[in-house]
């Protein structure tokens, strides 16, 4: 393997469903609120896919997603979400580890709108970066992966791939990546390290 690709929400940072559990308690909704909403509410689906690819801001999204809720207020609602998220700096470390070691690293992020990104530490931790609302694709659409590989220089049979969403690391490897779903970041980079055959801490 000669590539390493990474999600942001949830791998480079604690877990985004977390945050949202934060969330709905702080709202007064029930813990699981938001994830029940995504997974069963067509519309609410809708809403975020025409979000992580640029076709609604920040703004529109929230006025028409707060409805669904069960809340009013929807101003800073992205924000509010997304509160309780920070980053997770063994994963930053592991990445900053492999391409100081000479792999190609990139990253693959469905964005919510403008995103919560530390873009400062962009150039010194990839390769390539990939945002879903700048270049009209989402995960798990593969072509967003083939993009992803293609900006890093590599056949995607030669990547591995990190999210912490099974439909995205299966749209990984529909395109012959190698995809690893995160749950906890000692065993991501225990297994990280079996796969690229460097030390990632």
């Amino acid at each position: 393997m000669k590539g390493l690709l990474v999600d942001f929400g949830g791998v480079l940072t604690t877990n985004v469903w977390k945050s949202f559990s934060a969330f709905c308690r702080a709202e007064g909704l029930e813990e699981g609120r938001v994830k029940q909403l995504f997974r069963s509410d067509e519309r609410a689906l809708a809403l975020l896919r025409e979000l992580e690819v640029g076709g609604l801001d920040e703004d529109s999204f929230a006025e028409r997603f707060a409805p669904l809720l069960g809340i009013e207020r929807h101003d800073g609602l992205v924000d509010r979400l997304f509160a309780g998220m920070e980053p997770d700096e063994p994963m930053i470390e592991a990445v900053r580890r492999a391409r100081a070691a000479g792999l190609r690293t990139g990253l693959v992020s469905n964005s919510w709108g403008r995103g919560r990104y530390d873009r400062d530490s962009f150039p010194e931790l990839f390769d390539a970066v990939v945002i879903s609302g700048e270049v009209g694709l989402h995960k798990p659409q593969p072509q967003i992966f083939a993009l992803a590989a293609e900006r890093v220089g590599l056949d995607p049979s030669q990547c591995v791939f990190v999210d912490d969403l099974r439909e995205n690391c299966e749209g990984a490897e529909a395109v012959g990546m190698t995809a690893v779903l995160h749950r906890d970041t000692d065993d991501t980079i225990a297994r990280l390290e079996q796969l690229l055959d460097v030390t990632l801490r």
